[in-house]
């Protein structure tokens, strides 16, 4: 009977408020129709009015049901504060905003006023796409705007994002944290203290020193995208990607880890710590195969392989370059115009073939070496390098082999060896014997101990043997069939001084490292430092999202919405 007696109580106190509040100015002033602006207490079991207790609040008990401007609260207990149209909720507290949020705790206040909402004890904030558990949350329903500062954990389908603060956007369904945050799923581990994640797509925008952790690579960047769903990362900033013995670094860089492609755009560096090579250019794409580890580099844009040989570096130019195979089987080609440079040899030819297990560089199309004052011209040259030595062994030139050195003294002459193959070997990286094999033929000027010209030698022999010594020849042995003469100068034309085929190209010679390089390609190189020395100082802001974000949910409709398209479609 008391319970009963309660009950109508009840029923009577909540008709009053009810009243109370439609008959307020502000609801006079304001049309039937529009939403009042004021708190209502739908259902309690029990209510109190009792004013010592709880100065200014009408107390209700049991199955409390509150509703708002779409807001729902549910919860055991509420003090309801009708002149501040405030409301403090205990045991249970559950708090609804239509199907876009949902919260539970220990506690809640809500201001009715402001649209403030504030939950504290074991708070559980869920949204269709994720659920996060903290401490406490406050949510500022006007600016659908929720925050924490109690360090939270939020579960997103694989996603665990755990940090010390965060806000999350209701209308774009972003997470935003700016300290200590960590994203981990069974992919990869985010570490930064300013992260974006966009809870529909998955897609997380990192700013600041931030790592991306997987089993198979490490990524930096300082301003940068990452999809956990799908493993693609676009890095801005100090971007590299450490895997295996290689970094990769560049202004751009794109990773897809599902098919272990990366793309690098202006100032692309590639090292390999293993086979202590670094490619740069301004344009690269890389493929790596995990299981047969025929990894390949493709690099243009002022492409260059620099090589480490000892104490000396190798750098190598084409338009296009391409590094491929395992570390322990290497392959570098060059295409169009290649150009290399080393301190004491150099050259150019149309393309290059090099593979690091056999140590066999061949030089292909118009080819031409400088060693030391040595020019060496042919159809096709080999160069063999030591691996263990990590120097030059041996030279081969197959089909019209040509060796032309400058003179010293006289002012036209120029030391000239032909024949039909050419086969060298380096000491120290300098030639110390060639032997020049079939239709073999040699001019060469022969100077006396007070270096005065004492004749020109011309021979002509079947195969000639050369030893040098300290870039000079010392010793020459002729075999078979030789013809010899030696001229004086006076009495040799200087019409015969050249043999048929002679071509001097000292003028093409590469000097410099800075001469590999063709100048149209130099001034693409300086337009893009300019660029990026630009990009640099401009003011240090997040990337801006991208489309495939802002665009994520019409692309992916959920199964409801499809339907609904399709009726629409239907109509």
């Amino acid at each position: 009977m008391k319970r009963f007696t309660y009950s109508i109580l009840s029923f009577f106190l909540l008709g009053m408020i009810a009243f109370a509040q439609k008959n307020t100015p502000e609801s006079k002033s304001k049309p039937i129709t529009q939403e009042s602006d004021k708190i209502i207490i739908e259902h309690s079991d029990f209510i109190d009015m009792n004013q010592y207790e709880i100065p200014g609040a009408t107390v209700f008990t049991g199955n409390v049901r509150v509703i708002h401007k779409g807001t729902k609260i549910n919860c055991n207990k509420a003090y309801y504060f009708t002149d501040e149209n405030y409301v403090k909720a205990f045991g249970n507290v559950q708090i609804n905003q239509g199907d876009s949020i949902t919260m539970n705790s220990r506690y809640a206040e809500y201001d009715g006023k402001d649209e403030f909402a504030f939950a504290t004890g074991d708070v559980n904030l869920r949204s269709p796409e994720s659920t996060l558990t903290t401490d406490t949350i406050f949510f500022d329903k006007k600016k659908q705007i929720a925050f924490y500062n109690s360090y939270g954990t939020i579960i997103n389908k694989e996603n665990t994002l755990k940090s010390k603060s965060g806000r999350y956007f209701v209308s774009s369904k972003k997470y935003q944290f700016t300290s200590a945050v960590t994203v981990t799923n069974p992919k990869a581990v985010i570490k930064t203290n300013h992260l974006d994640f966009y809870e529909n797509s998955g897609h997380a925008y990192v700013f600041g020193p931030s790592t991306i952790t997987s089993k198979d690579n490490v990524i930096y960047t300082e301003n940068g995208f990452y999809d956990t769903n799908n493993d693609i990362g676009k890095l801005q900033k100090n971007s590299k990607i450490t895997y295996d013995n290689k970094i990769i670094e560049g202004d751009d860089l794109y990773y897809d880890q599902k098919t272990n492609f990366s793309r690098g755009i202006n100032n692309v560096k590639i090292t390999d710590t293993i086979n202590n090579m670094v490619a740069k250019g301004h344009y690269a794409e890389m493929y790596r195969n995990t299981e047969t580890r025929k990894d390949s580099i493709i690099l243009t844009k002022r492409a260059v392989v620099i090589t480490k040989v000892e104490n000396d570096s190798l750098y190598m130019h084409g338009k296009k370059i391409l590094v491929t195979g395992p570390p322990e089987d290497r392959v570098i080609r060059a295409f169009n115009n290649v150009r290399f440079f080393k301190t004491d040899m150099s050259g150019k030819c149309d393309s290059i073939h090099s593979n690091n297990k056999t140590g066999l560089t061949q030089l292909i199309g118009n080819p031409v070496l400088w060693n030391n004052d040595n020019q060496m011209t042919g159809d096709v040259m080999h160069l063999i390098g030591n691996n263990k030595t990590e120097q030059l062994d041996s030279l081969k030139v197959i089909n019209n082999a040509f060796i032309v050195q400058k003179d010293s003294l006289s002012e036209n002459g120029y030391n000239q060896i032909k024949g039909q193959y050419l086969y060298g070997k380096f000491k120290e990286n300098k030639l110390s014997e060639v032997d020049v094999v079939k239709n073999t033929e040699v001019i060469y000027y022969m100077y006396n101990d007070k270096n005065e010209l004492v004749g020109i030698d011309k021979k002509v022999c079947s195969k000639l043997n050369f030893v040098f010594e300290n870039n000079q020849i010392v010793s020459q042995t002729a075999f078979n069939s030789v013809e010899a003469k030696t001229y004086p100068e006076s009495e040799f034309p200087e019409n015969a001084r050249k043999l048929r085929g002679f071509i001097w190209r000292g003028d093409e010679r590469i000097k410099s490292k800075e001469d590999i390089f063709p100048e149209e390609e130099n001034k693409i190189h300086q337009q893009i430092l300019l660029e990026s020395k630009k990009k640099a100082s401009e003011q240090d802001i997040p990337m801006e999202v991208l489309p495939e974000t802002l665009d994520y949910d019409k692309e992916h409709p959920k199964p409801k919405e499809k339907v609904k398209e399709t009726n629409e479609k239907n109509k």
